[in-house]
């Protein structure tokens, strides 16, 4: 009997809580009036909600929209965007809690990572905002032109500090809180959609093609170098996979390469400039390091010596900025944790790999100088003592 109570009290809290994440069960009102929205939208990322009446006579659009920031210190805005689909170009109103009041700015967004107060475009009245278990809500009637849709666009983020609003993540839920709003009733964001994954899809390629590539076969095919030639029967078979490693890891990383470039032409006003700088150079110097392949001069040559320094330097340059360049790729992208742990653990595997074998090669050298020493003063070639 207690348990069917209890069922039946958890489902009742379901149905309550489900019907509470939609906008119909929210009954809004205009500022300073009994006058219920016309519309209202779920809109269909970051658990939020938008609530409008369009007046054609004077064209203004009054709106009220309600999102939770991801944290009690957090921030959420909404607004529209005249000149494109994106964040960039976007007149947002913002709102966050500070000191136990609420806080509105509303901000002019010429950059991603940039929020910082700015006029809007549009003339703007009866701003407010409220906030109450954990949820904000932000009222606004803006003016827009005579048209019959416009671009909206709406987000949450993490904290506000000294007054400026900290940069939201980069989850497919941020990404893809953008959409095309119907002044007459309606929504639409398949169009907006689509691409803003597939821009996803290409950014996740991108991170994969340069980490399996300089994270993980340029250090391999490094490993395989060092240590596979100290065994005279691993030659030359350590060379044809040193080398193939390498190339394989040029091959690939010159394609991750080149998705970025693709990546950075596509999102204008987003420019992750050490990150680029980077990945410019690794390519450089990984174009160099092939050329080094055509260039090895004999083993027993006189420029052998210094091919051997430019080849090693560049080499372990390029690991050492590939897993600097990987893990900021990392902090850009923020996907799941699961991928940046497993990456971690492949490094970690490689490490522990490289620390093992290098234990070896020092006992193999030096049993071969203290053989190589014994057969030398053996009583018989020891300068006749």
């Amino acid at each position: 009997m207690a348990s069917s109570i209890l069922f039946f009290l958890l489902l009742s809290f379901f149905i309550l809580k489900t019907s509470s994440q939609s906008c119909t069960s929210q009954k809004l009102t205009l500022p300073k009036t009994n006058i219920l929205y016309s519309n209202c939208i779920d809109l269909p990322y970051l658990t939020s909600f938008l609530h409008y009446t369009h007046n054609p006579s004077n064209s203004s659009l009054s709106i009220a929209f309600i999102a939770s920031p991801p944290s009690p210190s957090g921030w959420v805005s909404w607004g529209l965007n005249p000149t494109g689909t994106g964040m960039v170009g976007t007149q947002a109103i913002a709102a966050y809690t500070q000191d136990g009041k609420i806080t509105i700015k509303t901000l002019d967004i010429q950059s991603y990572k940039v929020l910082v107060p700015g006029k809007l475009s549009y003339e703007v009245w009866n701003l407010s905002a409220e906030q109450s278990d954990g949820v904000i809500r932000i009222f606004a009637t803006l003016k827009v032109k005579e048209v019959n849709e416009v671009n909206q666009v709406w987000q949450v983020g993490p904290s506000v500090s000294n007054g400026r609003l900290d940069i939201h993540g980069f989850q497919p839920q941020n990404l893809n809180s953008k959409g095309i709003l119907k002044l007459s009733g309606g929504q639409n964001f398949s169009s907006v959609g689509t691409m803003v994954d597939s821009k996803t899809r290409n950014r996740n390629i991108h991170g994969i093609l340069n980490a399996v590539s300089w994270g993980v076969l340029f250090p391999l095919g490094v490993i395989i170098a060092r240590y596979m030639r100290t065994f005279p029967s691993a030659d030359p078979a350590w060379f044809y996979l040193h080398v193939g490693c390498q190339l394989s890891a040029y091959v690939i990383g010159v394609a991750g390469w080149a998705t970025g470039l693709k990546l950075g032409s596509n999102s204008v006003g987003i420019t992750y400039s050490l990150h680029r700088n980077i990945g410019i150079a690794l390519f450089a110097l990984a174009t160099l390091q092939i050329f080094a392949l055509f260039l090895r001069p004999k083993k027993d040559h006189k420029y052998r010596y210094f091919w051997n320094i430019y080849h090693h330097s560049i080499g372990y340059t390029i690991i050492i900025l590939g897993l600097i360049n990987i893990f900021k790729g990392f902090d850009i992208l923020n996907p799941e944790k699961i991928w940046k742990t497993t990456y971690i653990g492949v490094i970690a595997a490689l490490g522990v790999i490289a620390v093992l074998l290098e234990v070896v090669t020092w006992i193999v050298v030096l049993k071969r100088k203290a053989n190589k020493s014994t057969k030398t003063f053996d009583g018989y070639n020891n300068n006749g003592q």
